[in-house]
Parts: C-alpha cells; structure tokens; sequence
C-alpha cells in the first residue's frame, strides 16, 4: 500500500516516515516546498501519478502565537489544505486520516473532554484546525480525524529540546504549573495512524469520525519539564541539574491563550480500536531522550 505523507518534516511527519516501511509501507513523503495542499491540481495530479491508497495529513501551522497576527496564513494551511486533501480523496474513494488538536476546545473544563463535547476554540490556531476538522468531515466521508494534545519528539521544535537547551544555559527555568494536560511522544501518534492504516490495507472495516487520541497521564508544564531536566541529567544530555520553578500563566504572558486544562478522554479511541494500545507520556520521554543521547 502507498501513503501520501504531507507535513514530513514535522514531528508527526517524521516519524511515519520513520516507522512507515516497517509496517510494508510504501512512504510518499511531501512537505510545503514540494507539495502545496491548497493547490488541487497539485494533490489531485500526486495522487493520480503515484496511486496513492491513503492520505495522512500530517502538515499544520503550529505557531499557535504566530498565527494571533497571520490568521490568514494558518487558515490556508489548517483548514483550506485539508479541505482540498479531503476533496481530492473523496473524489478517488480514498480514506484521509487527519491530525486535529486540543486547542479545538476552550480549557474551561475540570475533566478529560470527550469527543461529545463542544468546541469552543480561545484563539486563532483552535478557530483555524476547528475549521479543518468540519472542512474534512463534510467533503470526504472516509475521514478519520485525530485530536491529540502537547506534541513532543526528538526532531524538529518542541517543549522537550527547549527545556533541554535551556536547561544546558541556565542554573533555573521557570515554567507555568497552572496548565494541564498530557503530553504525546510524537513516534505513539505515528505508530497509531499506521496501525489503522494497515487496518484499512487488511480490508477490515473502519469506524470513520472523530477520535481523541493522546499518551495516558495529565500533568502540568512545570512537572513536565521538571521531568525532562531529571531525565536528560541522568541521560548526560545535561551537565547539571537546574531548578524548574513554577510560575502562573499570568505571569508569562503570550499572544494567543493557552487552555487551562485540556485533558482529552481516549476512551472512544480506545473501545474502536482495542489493538492499538496508549502508552505512557513518560514512556515516550524515555523514548525520546534515548534517541537524544544515541544521536
């Protein structure tokens, strides 16, 4: 079977691209500067030359501050490339598995939000990958859409190599500990888009919707990074330990709002395909720095 990959240089990207031929995939992997997905006559002529069987659409525009002042640019890329991907692939009967995000919601919740719940997206990146979301769900009906949350691996920018960098500069880093929610080794989404991609290649009927899917356990930005500083000194990725100090959101403002707690309940996620199991954030932080210390 082929995949049509785009976003490769992503995180996400990256590692199905990765772990894409281990499953007897054949990747074709696309980024922005070889494939423009809201140009149709692009997607269209891709996947009509490369017979494409699935699309995983792994592009975003994830400067979620950035996007606050250039709404325009990130509703091209979250909500008019997806609706183009979806366009193309109903026209060919083919499945588009799709990336979506927690800041769909609006974080005013005490408890892990279900797929039943209501967006109510806070800022300009939530409004755009919401859009995303309906764009797919209403043009292709063989979509499967992934909601996950506080994306980390051991490529491209994230939470995790920021810590560790900072961590390497400074004797103390101070990170907000009034944000929940669970952090997902970018290799786990990877390797759950390819499990349900072989599902579909094994002609086993697939439940189409709206999926959230992210690694089990909730915690805070401090105790995460608290827990990337422990883990990268025992891994020699940093030569001392620094202090991480915990600080409110209102003390470290940025342009666009972040959730209070944005938890999501994979129980429907779980139930729809129990041969794909959820691991833990901290087994992916493992993951990641032994890939670190290796490279």
């Amino acid at each position: 079977m082929k995949i049509l990959l785009t976003g490769c240089q992503g995180q996400v990207g990256r590692e199905i691209e990765r772990q894409g031929p281990s499953f007897g995939f054949e990747i074709k992997a696309t980024h922005k500067n070889n494939l423009d997905i809201v140009q149709i006559d692009q997607v269209r002529k891709i996947i009509e030359t490369e017979n494409i069987d699935i699309v995983i659409n792994a592009a975003a525009y994830t400067a979620v501050d950035n996007a606050e002042s250039d709404e325009e640019k990130a509703y091209d890329v979250n909500a008019r490339g997806p609706e183009v991907l979806a366009r193309v692939t109903a026209d060919h009967n083919i499945p588009l598995l799709h990336i979506s995000t927690d800041y769909v919601f609006d974080g005013s919740s005490t408890f892990p939000y279900s797929e039943s719940m209501q967006p109510h997206p806070q800022g300009a990146y939530g409004r755009t990958k919401l859009a995303g979301e309906e764009l797919v769900a209403r043009v292709n009906p063989k979509h499967l859409i992934l909601r996950t949350s506080w994306v980390f691996g051991s490529t491209g920018s994230n939470f995790v190599k920021t810590m560790l960098r900072l961590g390497s500069e400074r004797e103390q880093v101070s990170v907000v500990s009034d944000q929940l929610g669970s952090p997902t080794f970018a290799g786990h989404i990877a390797s759950a888009l390819l499990q349900i991609s072989k599902q579909y290649n094994e002609a086993k009927p697939l439940p189409w919707g709206t999926y959230h899917f992210c690694d089990a356990g909730i915690t805070t930005w401090h105790m995460f990074a608290t827990k990337i500083m422990q883990q990268g000194f025992e891994a020699g990725l940093l030569s001392t330990l620094p202090k991480v100090l915990p600080i409110l959101s209102e003390h470290y403002p940025t342009p666009a709002k972040r959730p209070h707690y944005s938890g999501l309940d994979c129980s429907h996620f779980i139930s729809s395909f129990p041969q794909i199991s959820i691991q833990s954030w901290e087994q992916g932080l493992v993951e990641v720095m032994s890939s670190l210390k290796n490279n």
